[in-house]
């Protein structure tokens, strides 16, 4: 088990309950890594730790309910993570959401209200709560899975488009900081962003069987991406969107 770039390595994975996660935390534990797994639905984040843990014996695989939305507790959830296993080398953000409408004319703020929640809140409240773990380690990355619409908004996605795009603005912030704590030896750490068209799944697949999904991401492909941030230098992903779908 392991990959060398992440065996030993301690990785928080925010939104762990979900099917991205659910991967993530299975690619991540077979890659050698301790994953420290969060969510605010305790019995699919069990369900997912669990999982990992059955695939990959001998894998430290954990879990706890973290409400992302309250600064203070993702701060604790930091603190206890790093005081538990005596580092933080990763932080890979999979909350996510999403709501639009047929028209831009019938845009509900509602729904901003909502998605500004999801994606850019516990974006904001992890990245300040694990940033200073983060720079800490030797191979420090926070890793941001954003949407391709974010560069290409349409009509019906503002609330969604805008979101992304808030929480893209923000992760590429957290990257000028590691740019400048690394001066002039360059980034010891990284900040960066994974781009999907839109991401698919063993149970999406089953649910509409004469859908063809063109050009979405895999859970399981993005999970291998996820390991693969850990395999290029910091300086090499820092700030950087990578895309995993065709540029809009």
């Amino acid at each position: 088990m392991g990959n060398g770039a992440l065996e030993g390595a301690v990785i928080a994975v925010a939104g762990a309950g979900g099917p991205a996660g659910r991967a993530a935390l299975l690619r991540l534990a077979e890659a050698g890594a301790v994953v420290v797994g969060a969510d605010n639905d305790p019995e699919r984040l069990a369900e997912a730790v669990d999982a990992a843990r059955y695939a990959h014996g001998g894998a430290t695989v954990t879990g706890e309910t973290v409400d992302l939305l309250d600064l203070e507790s993702t701060r604790d959830w930091a603190a206890r993570t790093e005081k538990e296993f005596g580092r933080v080398d990763g932080l890979v953000h999979l909350v996510g959401g999403w709501r639009g409408s047929e028209t831009f004319t019938k845009t509900s703020l509602d729904d901003w209200d909502f998605l500004e929640l999801l994606l850019v809140r516990t974006v904001q409240h992890t990245s300040l709560a694990f940033h200073e773990a983060l720079q800490r380690s030797d191979r420090g990355r926070y890793v941001l899975i954003s949407a391709a619409g974010a560069s290409k908004p349409t009509a019906g996605n503002a609330a969604y488009a805008a979101g992304k795009a808030a929480a893209e603005a923000w992760t590429l912030a957290m990257g000028d900081y590691f740019r400048k704590a690394g001066g002039e030896q360059g980034p010891t750490s990284a900040a960066a962003i994974l781009v999907v068209k839109a991401l698919v799944h063993d149970a999406m697949r089953a649910d509409r069987p004469n859908a063809k999904f063109a050009g979405f991401t895999d859970v399981e492909d993005l999970a291998e991406s996820i390991v693969g941030v850990w395999d290029k230098p910091a300086a090499e992903v820092n700030g950087k969107r990578l895309w995993l779908t065709e540029k809009p």
